[in-house]
Parts: structure tokens; C-alpha cells; sequence
């Protein structure tokens, strides 16, 4: 039988390079910014994104591959959780930013 879970880096192979990278586009920057909000974690489709739902399993999947989110089942739902701890060792206050950035570009 076959994980539902998708796989994810170790702690130790998540880098500079590919969680910069990953929030180069606004798209992902804006769900790490939900995440980073959120008390609980978020459904693949409830977040407040503006692309179609082919690209953000795109966009979620760069997230997962760089170290930056967790992904798990619920049911039927793909559930989301930031990898706070991991983050914040290799960059502390990445997170923090990309909520404050998130924050001011919604706000208006």
C-alpha cells in the first residue's frame, strides 16, 4: 500500500538556496504567510490564493519540497502546517517577515 503522505526533507536538508527560492514567487509567500497566521493547519483549498487549483498544487508542492510546509491527510483534505521549528533554526525571523509583508500588501 501506497503513503498518502507525500514525502518531505529531513531538518538537515533544507537550505538557504531552496527556501529562498521557493519564496521567490508571491504566490507562495502569500501561503507561508497564511500558515504563519493560522492556529491550525490549513486545506489545500481554503486558502485565499489567486490561481487556479492545478497551480497551487504547484506552488505547494515547491513549499513541501523545499522544507517549508508539512502536508498530511485529514479525510479526503491535504492539510498544511508550517515547519516552524525547522525554519526558524536555519532563519529566524523569515517567518515573522513574510506575515508582516503578507499583512501590509492585504490590508488595503
Amino acid at each position: 500500500m501506497t503513503s498518502r503522505i507525500p514525502p518531505h526533507p529531513d531538518s538537515a536538508d533544507i537550505t538557504l538556496q531552496g527556501v529562498l527560492d521557493a519564496l521567490v514567487d508571491p504566490v507562495r509567500r502569500s501561503i507561508v504567510a497564511q500558515l504563519h497566521l493560522a492556529d491550525d493547519p490549513i486545506s489545500c483549498g481554503n486558502f485565499d490564493i489567486p490561481v487556479a487549483r492545478s497551480t497551487a498544487t504547484h506552488h505547494f508542492n515547491v513549499l513541501r519540497e523545499a522544507g517549508l510546509i508539512r502536508q498530511h491527510y485529514t479525510g479526503t483534505s491535504r492539510m498544511n502546517t508550517l515547519r516552524r521549528d525547522d525554519i526558524d533554526q536555519l532563519l529566524p525571523g523569515l517567518l515573522d517577515a513574510c506575515a508582516r509583508d503578507h499583512t501590509a500588501h492585504t490590508a488595503a
